[in-house]
């Protein structure tokens, strides 16, 4: 038809060309893929992702995304299902992989239904072939008083994954960098003053941290929200919230990445931080963190390292933008630091803007990380393509 169109004069060829890019220009710029941050983000089924507080893993040329798979209401802030899994080529488009790790029915089981999952993270161990994966537990019934660490294990990254057990990180052993005269247990006074505190979880006047790690030496220590990072050599460290969510700590896992492996530090003791996000980029380590203000969100906060033990130095805010975007972290909070496979330098952002009244609407805010003198750097983005983080 067009062709007799042209026959006819109707159009000329110039004509013609332009009227060809305006029918097909819109259907190809539907079709570049974007990340549209805070919005609803569809699965291959056409449901949005259930992947809270979640971390992804890049293996054999697949990203594997695993978050906490939330339910509606209130309800949703408990685990009634376990670790959902979605699977990735491009990181624009997912497909439901289904639950990688499952609660129990048995109530006496440390995963019973009901309780607190969050934050899960997988590691693939190249030594034993195994995905192993951590998250923050705690036990049904007891809030958030347990502040434990779980590990599953499979062998294949979808799953399922098989609970190993849950505990407190290394007790009885003392953070390399306690003071060698603070190594001792608490005396009755010391006790009496601890027991005293209201310690909830944020921030308190004259907070004794030091005391809070010795109360918990023998016990092992307090593990809330964490991430898992492995270094160039292959090491994992397991990053956590502990010391009543006043200091954050950092554990090198055994070769296995199943337990501590005996050494660990206290990092920025007695400020507050959790939600924690690490990335590594030329010889230096950076740390995104947040307050502890509960589910509301709050300004994150940056340091950075020469190396993961520390010292780590605070730098600040990263976000850049409007003083109520800045303040509230573009109404997000901190969860993982994904490196973009084949782009030297490349990270992405990944944080969750949290509906604790309705759990399952929770919206993901993912964002470039740009660099500016080598500083980690985010700023908003209504809609993004990887590449635009320069």
């Amino acid at each position: 038809m067009i062709a007799s169109l042209v026959r006819r004069d109707f159009f000329s060829p110039r004509v013609l060309v332009t009227l060809l890019l305006a029918i097909a220009l819109p259907a190809a710029v539907a079709a570049v893929p974007s990340f549209r941050p805070g919005e609803l983000w569809p699965d291959d089924r056409g449901v949005h992702l259930n992947a809270h507080g979640g971390g992804v893993l890049w293996h054999d040329g697949t990203y594997y995304w695993y978050g906490e798979h939330k339910v509606a209401g209130g309800a949703g802030n408990r685990a009634e299902v376990g670790v959902h899994v979605y699977t990735s080529r491009d990181l624009y488009h997912w497909a439901d992989a289904g639950i990688a790790l499952a609660v129990s029915d048995d109530p006496a089981h440390d995963l019973a239904r009901g309780c607190i999952l969050e934050r899960p993270k997988v590691l693939h161990n190249a030594r034993t072939g195994k995905f192993v994966m951590w998250f923050h537990l705690e036990l049904k019934g007891q809030g958030y008083r347990a502040a434990r660490s779980g590990v599953a294990v499979a062998d294949a990254p979808t799953g399922p994954f098989r609970f190993l057990g849950s505990f407190r990180p290394n007790a009885g052993v003392w953070p390399e960098n306690l003071p060698a005269d603070a190594r001792r247990p608490l005396s009755a006074e010391e006790a009496d003053k601890l027991q005293k505190l209201k310690l909830v979880g944020g921030p308190v006047p004259s907070f004794p941290g030091d005391l809070v790690c010795r109360r918990d030496f023998a016990g092992g220590q307090m593990a809330r929200d964490m991430t898992l990072f492995v270094d160039d050599d292959g090491k994992a460290y397991h990053l956590y919230a502990s010391e009543e969510n006043g200091t954050l700590q950092i554990s090198q896992l055994t070769d296995d990445y199943l337990r501590p492996a005996g050494r660990y530090v206290r990092v920025l003791p007695g400020e507050f931080n959790e939600a924690p996000a690490v990335l590594k980029r030329g010889g230096k380590y950076f740390l995104f963190t947040s307050g502890c203000t509960g589910w509301r969100p709050n300004a994150a906060r940056l340091a950075v390292a020469t190396s993961i033990w520390g010292p780590w130095r605070s730098l600040g805010n990263p976000c850049v933008g409007t003083p109520e975007q800045c303040a509230n972290t573009f109404e997000s909070q901190s969860t993982f630091v994904l490196p973009v496979q084949g782009r030297k330098d490349t990270f992405i952002f990944m944080a969750d803007r949290w509906r604790p009244k309705d759990a399952i609407d929770g919206r993901y805010i993912w964002l470039p990380i740009a660099f500016e003198n080598d500083v980690p750097v985010l700023r908003w983005h209504d809609e993004w393509c990887i590449g635009d983080e320069k």
